[in-house]
């Protein structure tokens, strides 16, 4: 379909500039409206630019430069450096590897980076992956967090947002036992699947619908000869991406009719927002199929965490060893992706750490996005956030 889009987008081009002389001028604007909107349905698999450019600290404006710090080939660590005196605390945001790019979540960092210093998981998309680098499940993940969080050194902090909730939570509680000095003083874990068993949701459901060589068979694919990662087996993002698009499929037919009226009415900034949403919503990455299918096993099906069998490269995992890292759960009342009570399951689980040291919230009115960006993010939940940080600093 592509050739079909690109030439879609080019005559949209040539019939905005005749549009206003033409006596045909009604006609020729729907048709106009008709091939943009084509044209812009194209999945990407390029990251798009995080685009944080400077943030306001204090009461000034100050620049902002992301730079990878720490790589693997699987993923990089990305820091926004600012050019300050102040030292502010260390915050390490933890990206679902889930179909879309870290870049998802640039609104969280920008907020975020107003009083601390920040540094991002950069996911990299399995297809750009060779052979050569192996296997990454389950046990890799962990592990990548756990190199990243001792990178951040002492006294850091930690966010994650969806479905990494699980992987930190273990690695925070590796670390505790382990009595590293680099354990992080706060958790905020925001919308994610702890425990599944409670108030499942659509998502929830599918991966219990069928066994795992089902997902197996029909929800991977290899990667064709001509990218880097050529015969890695992968969850294609297109594959992700048709799945968030038919949970919400009257939302996203219902943005496309408005965007049909904008450009009828040459209303360019509702245009311009509408296609800087879907051209963030439609680039995709492919996860490699190990970890996709152990996320699915291990936390949608068997609930290896809530029941106490989640093992990290043979060891068990033991969340009741944390008992001094600072834990907050952020769930969203509406969020159908990942339902109330499934990431506050994690507060019971750490048995042993101190009431005062736990805090639960649920954003009334707010959806599984609405939690991490946005004006809910911004003035009611990030506040907790900062909190938090503060207290446990």
């Amino acid at each position: 379909m592509e050739p079909m889009r690109m030439m879609a987008g080019l005559c949209s081009e040539f019939l905005r500039g005749v549009v206003p002389d033409n006596p045909y001028g009604m006609n020729l604007r729907h048709l106009t409206a008709s091939l943009d909107i084509f044209g812009h349905l194209s999945v990407t698999h390029r990251r798009p630019d995080y685009a944080i450019r400077d943030v306001m600290v204090g009461n000034r404006i100050v620049d902002v430069e992301a730079e990878t710090v720490f790589e693997t080939p699987f993923a990089g660590l990305v820091h926004f450096q600012k050019n300050i005196d102040r030292v502010q605390p260390p915050v390490l945001l933890v990206a679902p590897m889930s179909g879309h790019f870290s870049t998802l979540l640039r609104n969280t960092a920008k907020t975020l980076l107003q009083e601390h210093d920040v540094y991002i998981t950069d996911w990299h998309n399995a297809r750009d992956v060779q052979l050569r680098h192996g296997h990454f499940g389950f046990d890799e993940y962990i592990e990548h967090v756990l190199k990243f969080l001792e990178f951040l050194g002492e006294r850091s902090h930690v966010l994650a947002v969806c479905q990494p909730a699980t992987a930190v939570l273990a690695a925070v509680a590796i670390m505790s036992e382990d009595r590293n000095p680099l354990t992080p003083r706060s958790m905020t874990l925001m919308g994610g699947p702890i425990d599944t068993r409670y108030n499942p949701t659509d998502v929830n459901r599918l991966a219990t619908s069928r066994d795992i060589s089902w997902f197996d068979q029909h929800m991977i694919g290899v990667v064709p000869w001509r990218f880097a990662g050529a015969g890695r087996r992968v969850y294609p993002g297109f594959i992700q991406l048709s799945a968030f698009v038919a949970m919400n499929i009257s939302k996203h037919v219902g943005a496309h009719f408005r965007q049909f009226r904008s450009l009828m009415e040459d209303d360019q900034a509702a245009a311009n927002m509408h296609r800087a949403f879907y051209d963030e919503y439609l680039a995709v990455m492919d996860l490699p199929a190990e970890f996709y299918l152990e996320t699915v096993k291990k936390i949608f099906m068997d609930h290896d965490l809530p029941l106490g069998k989640l093992k990290y490269y043979g060891r068990l995992v033991k969340p009741e060893a944390i008992s001094e890292t600072f834990l907050l759960t952020v769930e969203g009342e509406r969020d159908d992706v990942c339902g109330v009570g499934q990431t506050a399951a994690a507060l019971e689980l750490c048995a042993k750490l101190p009431d005062a040291l736990k805090r639960r919230h649920v954003q009334a009115d707010a959806g599984h996005y609405g939690i991490f960006s946005g004006k809910r993010w911004e003035a009611e939940i990030y506040p907790l956030v900062r909190d938090v940080i503060q207290r446990s600093a």
